[in-house]
């Protein structure tokens, strides 16, 4: 394949970028991974202020990229990373919703299967539905650090969504949260499928950051600087 880098998006060449990369949502969380877990640090990217960094951890080479909001913006960033970069190993990084009481604020869900109410899928022309899942290699490697590290998880479905702001006609028959769903975030099922396609590895690691069961919520610098226990497992899986 004909490697047309940089990219419209990410400002790399070749080698630039590892084979494992992070994907948190917000790049200033990508920055804050690479000032405080990683060593050597490169910046690759900064272009529209989708910040990347390339550094090792524990003497490994992984790099770390913001991807901003929705399966869009993702689902660019994982496609050019994968088809141009040729990343192999995608771990989203990012917070959720809670849509099970005996998931907490705070809680690490590992998202085994990511149902979703976006159109991304349609791209593929399916004769039905298609079932986004996590590449078993890394969920294996992350549960098993989890236990290893003494980190509570929770592992099952999650809800990618295209809407954060959801109209009261949203949803009036069976809930998702009836059919399990542990939580709900916006990006994980274009990764799972860009993944796919792309013959790589992915996995979604979220941390809770807000709770309808207890109308807990936690701040943006929050959610930006004080999930480290879901970095510090994702670097321990790449």
């Amino acid at each position: 394949m004909k490697m047309n880098v940089p990219t419209p998006h990410i400002d790399a060449q070749i080698g630039d970028i590892a084979e494992s990369i992070l994907l948190p949502g917000d790049p200033l969380r990508a920055k804050y991974i690479a000032d405080h877990f990683l060593e050597n640090v490169k910046q690759f990217n900064k272009t529209r202020g989708m910040l990347g960094f390339t550094g090792t951890y524990k003497g490994k080479k992984v790099s770390v990229m913001g991807t901003g909001m929705g399966c869009p913006s993702i689902g660019i960033y994982s496609y050019e990373l994968i088809h141009f970069y040729g990343v192999k190993n995608l771990i989203r990084i990012g917070t959720a919703g809670a849509m099970q009481p005996e998931v907490k604020l705070r809680d690490i869900v590992i998202g085994m299967g990511s149902c979703t109410d976006s159109n991304y899928m349609h791209q593929y022309g399916f004769p039905g539905n298609y079932s986004c899942i996590a590449s078993y290699e890394l969920l294996s490697k992350a549960v098993h650090s989890a236990k290893e590290m003494g980190i509570p998880y929770h592992v099952g479905n999650i809800l990618c969504t295209d809407l954060f702001y959801k109209p009261d006609t949203y949803n009036k028959g069976v809930t998702w949260s009836d059919m399990g769903i542990l939580a709900c975030e916006m990006e994980s099922a274009a990764l799972y499928a860009n993944a796919a396609y792309g013959k790589a590895n992915a996995l979604c690691i979220l941390t809770i950051s807000d709770s309808g069961f207890t109308n807990e919520v936690t701040t943006a610098q929050e959610r930006e600087t004080s999930f480290t226990k879901m970095m510090e497992l994702a670097l321990d899986i790449v």
